[in-house]
C-alpha cells in the first residue's frame, strides 16, 4: 500500500510545520504528498514551495478545482510543477459543487460531467503537443469566437515542451457517473470517502468506465482519503474526528445538492446523515457531530493499535486501494503510520 501526506488546504493561516512534515513523509517512505484548494489557499504554490526541498516523492494536488483556471492555464501549472519536480507532478482535479462555483468563482456549475470530459480533452492536447490546441464543446471553446470575441483567436501549442506527455490526471469524483467517467479518461481516481464494503459497487461504476474506453485496470490508481491514527484510545480519536466528518456533510454542500452527504446516504446512513445536516445548518455543530454515527468513523477511517492498522490497510488494499492520503499533522504521527503500513 502506497502512501500519501495529505496537506490539504490552509486555514487562517499557513501550517507551521509542513516542511518538517513534507521532509519526514519522504525520509518515511511515503509514495506521495498532496495539497489541497478550498477558497483561500491554492493547491499549487504549496507544492512548489515546499516540495522544492524534495527528491523522491510525488507531489500532487488533491484537488485543484476546475472552475479556479481554464484548463490551458491548469495544463500550464502543471507542465511546469513537472519540469519543476523532474517528472513527480500529478494532477488531481475535481468539479467541487455549486457553492463555491457560482459563489466563488462565479461561474456556472451545469453539466459537471461533461465539462470535466472537455478539461481533461485540453489537458491532453497540451501535454502531448501534437498539434494546435483547440476544441469545439460548449464548455472551454477555443479559439473562443463567443460574445465579445474580436475574432482573432488562434489555436497555439505551449511554449513550454512538456516533460511528459503523459503526466498522471486524477479526478476526485463521489457518484456512480462521476467515478465510471474517471475510470474512463484520468489514470486515477481520487476517493474522498471509501468503504471497503462497498468495493464491489465501486468496481461496478469503474468497470462501466474501462469499458468505454477499452483500458484496464492494471495502471489505475486509487487513492482513497483515510484517516489513519496508531493509538490504544481508538474511541477517544474517533470522537475528536467526528466534527470533521459533520463539517462535510451538513456544511460543504448546498442543501439538497451536497454530494459527501450523498456518499454516506449510499452507505446505509441516510436517518444520521439527515438529522447531521438539520443540526449543522441550523448553527447546532456541535450536536450535528455527537449524532455522527461510530460505525460511520469506523469505515472510513484506520485507527487503533499498530497491529489493527496494519491488519485494515491489508484489507483496503484486497478491496482495491492503491494509495491511502492521510493527513497526519505532526512528525511522531507519520513515522508511527508509515511503520504499521510496512
Amino acid at each position: 500500500m502506497k502512501l500519501g501526506l495529505q496537506l490539504g488546504y490552509w486555514g487562517a493561516a499557513p501550517p507551521s510545520n509542513a516542511a518538517e512534515l513534507v521532509a519526514a513523509a519522504e525520509e518515511s517512505g511515503f509514495d506521495a504528498v498532496f495539497a489541497a484548494e478550498a477558497w483561500g489557499s491554492d493547491a499549487f504554490t504549496p507544492l512548489a514551495w515546499w516540495g522544492s526541498g524534495t527528491r523522491r516523492v510525488r507531489l500532487g494536488t488533491s484537488v485543484v478545482q476546475m472552475s479556479a483556471r481554464t484548463p490551458a492555464a491548469c495544463a500550464m501549472h502543471a507542465l511546469t510543477l513537472d519540469h519543476l519536480s523532474g517528472g513527480r507532478f500529478v494532477l488531481g482535479l475535481g468539479v467541487s459543487g455549486p457553492q463555491v462555483v457560482e459563489g466563488w468563482y462565479g461561474l456556472p456549475f451545469a453539466k459537471p460531467l461533461a465539462r470535466t470530459r472537455e478539461y481533461v480533452s485540453i489537458l491532453r492536447q497540451v501535454l502531448a503537443r501534437e498539434a494546435p490546441v483547440t476544441n469545439d464543446g460548449p464548455h472551454y471553446p477555443l479559439p473562443y469566437q463567443g460574445p465579445g470575441a474580436l475574432g482573432l483567436g488562434k489555436p497555439l501549442k505551449p511554449i513550454t515542451h512538456p516533460l511528459r506527455a503523459d503526466l498522471p490526471i486524477w479526478l476526485g469524483a463521489e457518484g456512480p457517473k462521476n467515478v465510471a467517467l474517471t475510470s474512463e479518461i484520468a489514470d486515477g481516481w481520487l476517493a474522498i470517502y471509501y468503504a471497503p464494503r462497498l468495493a464491489g459497487m465501486y468496481d461496478e461504476w469503474l468497470a462501466d468506465g474501462f469499458a468505454k474506453s477499452g483500458r484496464s485496470r492494471e495502471n489505475f490508481e486509487v487513492a482513497a482519503t483515510c484517516q489513519v491514527v496508531v493509538t490504544d484510545d481508538p474511541v477517544g480519536v474517533r470522537a475528536m474526528l467526528k466534527p470533521f466528518v459533520a463539517l462535510y456533510i451538513g456544511g460543504m454542500g448546498a442543501p439538497g445538492m451536497n454530494f459527501h452527504a450523498e456518499v454516506f446516504t449510499r452507505m446505509g446512513y441516510g436517518e444520521a446523515v439527515k438529522d447531521i445536516g438539520r443540526l449543522f445548518q441550523s448553527g447546532r455543530k456541535d450536536e450535528a457531530a455527537q449524532v455522527v454515527p461510530d460505525e460511520l468513523v469506523a469505515e472510513i477511517t484506520i485507527v487503533g493499535t499498530a497491529e489493527h492498522v496494519r491488519d485494515e490497510v491489508r484489507r483496503w488494499e484486497k478491496a482495491g486501494v492503491t494509495m491511502l492520503l492521510v493527513g497526519c499533522r505532526d512528525v511522531a504521527s507519520i513515522k508511527a503510520v508509515a511503520e504499521a503500513c510496512q
